[in-house]
């Protein structure tokens, strides 16, 4: 049976890092491509657990927004 999970990816440093929002699973690689399939195989080795409950259908959605922020209005108190 073939499951559809969402995927965030994320760079920190040198890595991304791709996380499983619906079964809160996370792995990583040093390509976007890497990443998402460590994840993919980090997902079915936490499914082939016989205790584990798959989610019904849900789908996260990703998107950007920006926001200004200046930090010169905003001084840190001491």
């Amino acid at each position: 049976m073939k499951y559809k999970f969402s995927a965030t990816i994320h760079k920190e440093d040198d890595w991304y890092v791709s996380w499983c929002p619906e079964l809160d699973v996370a792995s990583q690689g040093k390509t976007v491509e890497e990443a998402l399939e460590n994840l993919r195989e980090a997902v079915e080795l936490y499914l082939e657990d016989e205790d584990v409950s798959i989610p019904q259908e849900t789908t996260f959605l990703t998107t950007t927004f920006e926001v200004s922020y200046d930090k010169a209005s905003h001084p840190v108190s001491t």
